[in-house]
């Protein structure tokens, strides 16, 4: 009996240390574009450089989510999961104590690498510590404290810049995270995978990196080097070049990044693309609207109103994802993810018409629309990408898709970032007034994403049949989290077959 009690508190340690993690995690991530404006303002940096803050850390993330899970599975699942927190609270300090946008913005690149390291081996961690329903109700919590982080995070963001300066959520990020590391090292245990070959892809992780790097910078310096300069093209040819060397290597390594295998799944790829185009809509809208609405010439907004006015976007994305699997179960997957982009590119087409006169109300109706759009194309895109690989392969899938949500996020962002303040320059120089000219660059970035959103419905199309989640407690909770990370569902390979042997059983 004792030695029972022993396990099950150890498990609620597991969980605790990385359901508080994650949520940490999430509302970090998705906080920092409210508090642009402010460390703008200190440290004299242009917001354009900072979204260096918001498309580095995505980037930077993209190229860490899988190799820190491998790490975890050859040198400790607990060793790295500790490695990812020390990391996160030292940048939260470096960023805390910085005095130039540079520090914010290295820093930050370092917290991609953390934040990306803490998911990957938290929810390791987790799934090891617990076997059965008890596994799948863990995971369900850790995906509901991530959608919950990620929807608060605007609004905590903007609480604490009024109240304590944009610092304060880095000095209480690294608060709690460094108790997460007290938590973990009294509680959870190590875990290793025996026969997991040793070998670590790290040509592949760089050349992830090399990929994107001069990829957004091309595209972020497009606007002042102009989209067919050399400076621009040479960009786009290095990223190029290395996006083949990648595929290359991922053909010699024993245990590749990316199964290029994979990708002759049609399900799969169509999902990820989905995956990728909604995690990039929904990023750049929030470092768009972040900017807009704390404006002067445009909202004026303070940061905590800012934070509130995101908060249909946010949190609406949380709330529609209950009855999402079990639409998807009754209507299909694909038809699911075809209306959620439909409602997300009616939703961006009436941002696009913004006006300078517009005030709050006029943007409720699209962000209510965006927000009920990417949930119901989230989840059961997500739910796609493990429902459509045999077992062995559910964990290369899951990698897939959660490397593209950082990849979308930081292209798609810098995109918009520079679309933003393209238009803004070109419009002041042609004699329009700052508000006229912030309202044709969001209205301009806001046509972009909408073209990417009806591409999504076009993606949903052509994605085969596959199998459905069954709209269970689990299925909603993966739902909600699925705009930040892809978990399992009751489609998933093996989990299905768990489903049904239980309900044999009952």
């Amino acid at each position: 009996m004792g030695e029972v009690a022993q396990l099950s508190t150890k498990a609620g340690g597991v969980l605790a240390a990385t359901c508080i993690s994650t949520l940490v995690v999430n509302a970090n991530t998705s906080a920092v574009s409210i508090l642009l404006p402010a460390i703008s303002e200190d440290t004299g940096t242009s917001v354009t450089t900072l979204q260096w803050a918001v498309t580095g850390y995505s980037l930077v993330g993209a190229a860490v989510i899988v190799t820190s899970g491998s790490l975890g599975d050859v040198f400790g699942r607990r060793r790295v999961f500790q490695l990812g927190l020390l990391l996160f609270v030292v940048s939260c300090v470096m960023i805390a104590l910085a005095g130039s946008g540079g520090m914010v913005i290295a820093g930050r690149v370092i917290q991609g690498a953390a934040g990306a390291t803490i998911l990957a081996c938290g929810l390791s961690l987790l799934s090891v510590a617990n076997e059965g329903d008890a596994q799948l109700r863990a995971v369900s919590l850790w995906g509901a404290a991530a959608a919950v982080g990620a929807a608060a995070g605007p609004l905590l963001g903007g609480v604490l810049v009024d109240i304590t300066g944009w610092q304060g959520l880095f000095w209480i990020d690294a608060g709690v995270a460094v108790l997460c590391m007290v938590l973990t090292a009294a509680m959870v245990g190590e875990s290793r995978d025996p026969e997991r070959p040793r070998t670590i892809d790290y040509a592949g992780t760089v050349l992830i990196a090399l990929t994107l790097t001069p990829l957004i910078l091309g595209v972020s310096k497009s606007g002042d080097w102009g989209w067919f300069s050399v400076a621009t093209l040479g960009c786009f040819a290095v990223a190029a070049a290395a996006g083949y060397a990648f595929i290359l290597v991922e053909k010699r390594v024993a245990v590749p990044l990316l199964d290029l295998a994979l990708l002759r799944n049609r399900v799969l790829v169509g999902s990820t693309v989905a995956i990728l185009i909604g995690a990039g809509t929904i990023n750049a809208l929030m470092y768009l609207l972040s900017l807009y609405f704390q404006d002067p010439a445009a909202l004026g907004f303070s940061p905590f109103q800012a934070g509130l006015a995101t908060l249909p976007a946010t949190v609406g994305l949380v709330v529609i994802a209950p009855v999402v699997p079990r639409l998807a179960k009754k209507f299909g997957g694909r038809q699911t993810i075809g209306l959620g982009f439909a409602l997300t590119t009616s939703g961006f087409v009436i941002v696009g018409f913004v006006d300078a006169p517009w005030r709050y109300g006029a943007f409720l109706l699209p962000l209510i629309a965006i927000a009920v759009g990417m949930g119901l194309s989230n989840g059961p895109a997500s739910s796609a990408a493990t429902a459509s690989v045999p077992e062995a392969q559910v964990g290369g899938a899951s990698g897939v898709s959660n490397m593209a949500r950082y990849v979308g996020a930081s292209v798609a962002t810098a995109l918009a970032a520079t679309i933003y303040g393209t238009v803004i320059g070109n419009q002041a120089d042609a004699g329009a007034s700052e508000a006229d000219a912030l309202a044709s660059g969001l209205a301009a970035a806001s046509w972009v994403m909408a073209v990417f959103s009806f591409l999504g419905v076009l993606m949903a199309v052509v994605i085969p049949r596959h199998r459905a989640a069954a709209g269970t407690v689990e299925d909603a909770a993966a739902a909600a989290a699925a705009h930040t990370h892809t978990l399992p569902t009751s489609a998933t390979a093996g989990r299905s077959r768990r489903e049904r042997g239980r309900a044999a059983h009952t």
